[in-house]
């Protein structure tokens, strides 16, 4: 299993303040993001995986509706979690 307990716990500790803070919108983005390299790399492997791709895509969605929320609440918050998890390119 690629995510266990304690992957998430010190993806949570690291950008959500603590291990049990799992509302965090900084934690939600990180977790979404460990998500979303995890299945790219399946779909590299596997090109006819429609039902991963598509869950990609929501995942994707997801983070997107994150972002901007974050974007619209505290634009510092946001710019620190883009640059501290390289999601711009």
């Amino acid at each position: 299993m690629y995510l266990t307990k304690e992957t998430k716990a010190e993806i949570f500790k690291k950008h959500g303040g603590s291990e049990t803070n799992t509302g965090s919108t900084e934690g939600q983005i990180a977790l979404f993001t460990f998500r979303i390299n995890h299945l790219t790399e399946h779909l590299r492997a596997n090109r006819k995986d429609y039902n991963t791709e598509r869950s990609l895509v929501r995942l994707v969605g997801k983070r997107r509706s994150l972002l901007d929320y974050l974007k619209e609440k505290d634009i510092e918050r946001y710019r620190a979690i883009i640059k501290e998890l390289g999601i711009r390119k």
